[in-house]
């Protein structure tokens, strides 16, 4: 199946709001955020290339002191509020803080920056550096 055409920034990612993060897996070189909500879904954001940390005015980095915590303290808070645009990335925002998947063109190693899947109707979207929300990385 591949992603679908006619691709609107926002539209997929925004179905999050409302679902809460309750899990944060790092995978060698990468982090799968799952969460659960409302409905039958269960997405996953599959995270390729680190996102930052953003809680009280601090921006934490992959690498940082603090970093992991950070990004797990959001477990089990719901998603209030996604932004996905050029110069953006995609942005999951959380009472306090936010998730930022938006990499310096050197920090993307492979093809893929993230990928965002498991809805029931399969809908599912995957970013790379130069394409959507990040052609600002080409």
């Amino acid at each position: 199946m591949s992603a679908p055409s006619g691709y609107r920034p926002n539209e997929l990612l925004s179905r999050l709001i409302g679902f809460r993060l309750f899990s944060v897996q790092f995978v060698m070189d990468s982090v799968q955020l799952r969460f659960d909500g409302p409905t039958d879904d269960l997405p996953v954001l599959n995270c390729d290339v680190l996102p930052s940390v953003e809680r009280a005015g601090e921006l934490l980095s992959p690498g940082d002191l603090g970093y992991a915590d950070g990004l797990c303290a959001f477990i089990p808070q719901c998603v209030e509020a996604t932004a996905e645009r050029t110069g953006v990335g995609l942005r999951l925002e959380f009472d306090g803080g936010a998730i930022v998947v938006h990499p310096r063109r050197e920090d993307v190693i492979g093809a893929e920056i993230g990928l965002l899947e498991g809805f029931t109707d399969g809908r599912w979207m995957c970013w790379r550096p130069g394409e959507d929300s990040f052609e600002d990385l080409a």
